[in-house]
């Protein structure tokens, strides 16, 4: 007799494929040997496998052209294999027609229309605000959507530089979060960044992060006014200014050129002294200078010179030398005199006094910006100018000659630090005190470790000014 009739059982595998004819748009379990219309405009579709049997074949067929962007998600029964893995599978082609033909336990499901659901996310070496960076380790990991990332770590560092603050970081894929550490606080100290999260749904290649918001500081860079303090006056002529240094602007009209600035090392001491003005003449051969400001430096030292005593009346008449000279006192028994000498980049000389009979009369004192008027008359003369200095953010004149007497007018800056004492009467007055000013980038703290400073700092711009007003101690910037 013919066979009339065709059963699965003379086949190996099955009959071929039997479609379901149901459009699916939302997740199912698949049987073998069936082939379905999976519809996936409005979601992903999850899509779970039988128990495989060697050979037998599913079918899923792209319905509206949408894998690429909503892809269907293939679970395997139990711990059965997708190519090979245990991880999920993936269908993400539009218009595609997956074939899946179950071949072993070891292999599973199979279809070259099938990829395994994994990200992957590979790192360039991030950039921003001119810092070295290391390449993130691992530079590239992949894992299924959700599961944990693999923890990765990158360095940055600037040479002679200090890094502080906490840091924008921008590019970070989904899910994928940041922590921050700082190893250090001087130059060449490190951040660390560490990423941790999930693996998001897409892949990112050679992802590329830019971090800013950061505090770079190169090595701290500090200009300076150091001034010392004023020569008293003991009598009519006028007491010279401190010695005034500066890196900060131009000396014009006075004290020589500006100095170069300085770079400190951080977390190390230096000491300061601020130089008092000479006190008030006791009597008027009471002949004071002003004390010394000295500032160490990495280098050595910036010492301004106090400023020179003025001469007084009755045989005290010769002046002193100083940052800035003293002005000369003279009466109608002596001849052209000469003030105290000054100091070079530091101050003038204080001015000359000739005879004037019947009357006793003081030149003045030297500043530091120029020499003291020459006394030629019955009357005193002013001092000479004090100088502008702006390192504050505000000009401002320091360092100023004393008047000589009697009825001079005061000269310029004579009143503000380091200035000269004035010569209005036999008694005179006392010098000013001396001010050490440090100028450097705002990030930077200066502090007294052990105290003896009186100092306060303001802000301008992007610096910190620190003006240090009296005592004798040590500072430290960090």
């Amino acid at each position: 007799m013919a066979l009339t009739k065709l059963t699965s059982n003379l086949i190996e595998g099955g009959t071929g494929t039997d479609w379901v004819t149901a459009i699916q748009t939302s997740n199912f379990t698949a049987a073998a040997g069936k082939g379905y219309f999976v519809n996936t405009t409005s979601q992903v579709l999850y899509v779970n496998l039988p128990v495989g049997v060697v050979g037998m074949e599913i079918t899923i067929q792209d319905y509206a052209g949408t894998f690429a962007t909503n892809k269907v998600i293939l679970n395997a029964n139990g711990s059965e294999k997708i190519q090979g893995s245990a991880l999920e599978g993936r269908i993400n082609t539009n218009n595609a027609t997956a074939v899946l033909i179950y071949q072993d336990a070891t292999k599973g499901w199979t279809s070259q229309d099938v990829e395994l659901n994994t990200t992957t996310i590979s790192w360039a070496t991030p950039t921003g605000q001119s810092l070295t960076y290391s390449t993130p380790s691992p530079q590239s990991s992949a894992g299924a959507e959700t599961t944990t990332f693999t923890t990765t770590t990158f360095t940055a560092t600037l040479a002679g530089s200090t890094i502080s603050g906490t840091a924008t970081i921008a590019g970070l894929p989904s899910g994928i979060t940041a922590a921050q550490t700082i190893t250090g606080s001087g130059a060449g100290n490190t951040l660390t960044v560490t990423l941790t999260g999930t693996f998001p749904a897409t892949d990112y290649i050679n992802t590329n992060l830019t971090l800013s918001g950061l505090i770079v500081l190169g090595p701290p860079v500090v200009d300076f006014l150091v001034i010392a303090g004023g020569g008293n006056s003991p009598g009519y002529g006028g007491g010279g200014a401190g010695g005034l240094r500066t890196s900060y602007g131009s000396l014009s009209g006075g004290g020589g050129p500006a100095e170069s600035n300085v770079t400190f090392v951080v977390a190390t001491n230096y000491s300061v002294t601020v130089g008092g003005g000479a006190p008030i003449a006791t009597s008027t051969a009471n002949k004071v200078k002003g004390n010394n400001s000295i500032l160490s430096i990495p280098s050595g030292t910036i010492t301004s010179l106090g400023g020179g005593s003025a001469g007084g009346p009755n045989g005290a008449r010769t002046n002193v030398d100083g940052g800035s000279g003293g002005g000369y006192n003279n009466n109608y028994t002596d001849g052209n005199n000469a003030g105290g000498a000054g100091t070079a980049n530091q101050g003038y000389a204080g001015g000359s006094a000739a005879a004037v009979y019947g009357a006793d009369g003081g030149s003045g004192g030297g500043g530091a910006g120029g020499v003291g008027v020459n006394r030629n008359g019955a009357s005193g003369s002013d001092g000479g100018p004090g100088l502008s200095v702006s390192i504050t953010g505000a000009a401002v004149i320091y360092a100023g000659g004393g008047a000589g007497g009697p009825s001079a007018s005061p000269g310029a800056g004579q009143n503000n630090p380091g200035g000269g004492g004035t010569g209005p009467s036999y008694n005179g007055t006392a010098g000013k005190d001396g001010i050490v000013i440090l100028r450097y980038q705002t990030g930077y703290t200066i502090t007294n470790p052990g105290g003896g400073l009186n100092f306060t700092t303001a802000v301008d711009g992007s610096y910190s000014v620190t003006s240090i007003t009296g005592g004798t101690g040590n500072i430290q910037i960090n």
